[in-house]
Order: C-alpha cells, then structure tokens, then sequence
C-alpha cells in the first residue's frame, strides 16, 4: 500500500512584469516533504503564463480578466 503525503497549500502573491506593465496575482503554493516544494498547481502556472503573454501583446483587457490588479509602472525622475 502506498503512503500518503500531507500536501500543505499557503496563498501567495505573484507579480508578472513584462516592460512597464505589472499584473499581480494570488496563486496556491503546495508544499510537501516529496520532491520540489513549494510548487504551482498546472492552472496558476498556466494563468501566470497566458497573463505575461497578454501583458507583452499589450492586450490589458485580457491582462485584468486574469489578474487581480495590472499596473503601470512610471519612472520617478529626481
């Protein structure tokens, strides 16, 4: 019989940045004593993936239906 791991989940934060645009997303963590860990589920990596393909297509409409927030990024002058 095959023994069982306890699979740990923990919420984080991701920030996808492609040229002055950032997308911020919040993405599930698995963490277990198998293997690597801590590691992304196939959809939040697939998510992060099609939001940094959004954000370098310049398609922000797409870019906030899969982030939580997309920003633009402004350079401070001194």
């Amino acid at each position: 019989m095959a023994e069982t791991t306890d699979v740990r989940r923990r919420t984080s934060r991701k920030l996808v940045r492609e040229g002055d645009l950032v997308a911020e997303l919040d993405v599930e963590l698995m963490e277990s004593e198998e293997g690597w860990s801590p590691y992304l589920s196939l959809e939040d990596a697939y998510r992060l993936d099609d939001v940094r393909e959004a954000l370098r297509a310049g398609d922000l409409d797409r870019a906030m239906r899969l982030a939580d927030r997309v920003y633009k990024l402004t350079p401070v002058v001194s």
